[in-house]
C-alpha cells in the first residue's frame, strides 16, 4: 500500500497486527525495481495507520487498462446481450487519479441517480514487457489486488467510449497488493464476491473469466509497451445494479464490499458528492 509524508508517497507492507504500516521504499524507487524491493521486505519506519493518509502506490504516468466484458455471464446481462464475445477484450482506460486507497469513500456525481459496483480483481505490472508471449506477461505479474470499478452509469451511456463514467473521482477504490507467488494463477479459480450493506450481490470465480491476464497483458504489449507499475483490471462477474429490475444503484450511506479469496476485503462507503464546491444532495 501507499502512504502520504512530508517526503512524497512511500510503498509500505502492514504490520502483523494491521493497525502499522511500514516503509519498503519511497514510490518511484520501489518501481525501478519491484521484484527486489518485495522480496527485501519492509526496512524503512514505521507508522500508525490511524496516523496517515493512505494512497495507491501507484505512479503518476501509470497505464490503468481495464477489461470491460471479461464474464460470460455480466455480457449476457447488460446492454451487450446477445452480441456474443468477441475474439479480443474490450479495452477501455482509467487515469490513475481516479484510483483511491480501499476503506475509503467516494462520491456520487451530482449528475448521476448513483453509482454502480464492479468488483474485480486487478493484476500489477512488474517487468517491461514488449511483444511478451502470454506465459512471459503472466511471469511479469507482481501481485494483485481487489478492486471496484464503481462506475457512473448515465455519463458511461453518453457516448460510445466509457471513459468518462469511469473515471469519476474516487470511483477505482484499490485494496493492498498481495505478491503473485501467495495468490497463485487465477485460472485456479478464486472465488470473487462483492455485497452491499451485508447482501450478496455478485459472486463468482475468476476461472470463469474468458480474457485471461497473460493473454491480455501479451495482446497489449504487442501495441505498447507495458511498464512496472501500469494495472490491468480483469472485468467484474454479473450481478451488477443497473441491469436489475428494478434498476439498484448505490446511495449515500452504502456500503459495499468486494471480498477475493486471498486478496482479501475492499470496502468503501459510498457518500453525497464532496468535491470543492460542487452541489450537495
Amino acid at each position: 500500500m501507499g502512504i502520504a509524508t512530508d517526503d512524497g508517497v512511500m510503498v509500505g507492507t502492514l504490520t502483523a497486527d494491521g493497525v502499522g504500516v511500514q516503509v519498503i521504499a519511497p514510490l518511484a524507487r520501489f518501481w525501478a525495481d519491484p521484484s527486489r524491493h518485495l522480496a527485501a521486505g519492509a526496512t524503512g519506519p514505521q507508522y500508525a495507520v490511524a496516523d496517515v493518509e493512505l494512497v495507491p502506490p501507484v505512479l503518476p504516468a501509470a497505464r490503468v487498462l481495464c477489461i470491460g466484458l471479461n464474464y460470460a455471464e455480466h455480457v449476457a446481462e447488460g446492454s451487450f446481450a446477445g452480441a456474443g464475445m468477441p475474439e479480443h477484450p474490450t479495452l477501455f482506460a482509467r487515469w490513475t487519479a481516479s484510483l483511491s486507497a480501499g476503506d475509503g469513500t467516494v462520491p456520487v456525481p451530482p449528475d448521476e441517480a448513483g453509482l454502480d459496483w464492479e468488483g474485480e480483481v486487478v493484476a500489477w505490472v512488474g517487468e517491461t514487457l514488449v511483444d511478451a508471449t502470454p506465459e512471459q506477461a503472466l511471469a511479469g505479474v507482481l501481485g494483485y489486488s481487489t478492486f471496484n470499478d464503481l462506475t457512473a452509469r448515465r455519463a458511461q451511456k453518453l457516448t460510445s467510449q466509457w471513459i468518462l463514467g469511469k473515471n469519476a473521482d474516487r470511483s477505482g477504490p484499490l485494496g493492498p497488493m498481495v505478491p503473485a507467488a501467495e495468490v497463485g494463477d487465477l485460472r485456479d479459480g478464486l472465488r470473487i464476491s462483492t455485497r452491499v450493506n451485508g447482501e450478496v450481490v455478485q459472486d463468482a470465480r475468476t476461472d470463469q473469466m474468458v480474457y485471461g491476464v497473460g493473454e491480455t497483458l501479451s495482446l497489449v504489449s504487442r501495441t505498447l509497451t507495458l511498464r512496472p507499475g501500469d494495472l490491468l483490471a480483469t472485468g467484474t462477474p454479473s450481478g451488477v445494479g443497473y441491469a436489475r429490475d428494478p434498476q439498484w444503484l448505490l446511495q449515500p450511506g452504502d456500503v459495499v464490499e468486494v471480498e477475493v479469496e486471498r486478496l482479501g476485503v475492499l470496502r468503501t462507503t459510498v457518500v453525497a458528492d464532496d468535491r470543492a464546491g460542487a452541489p450537495h444532495r
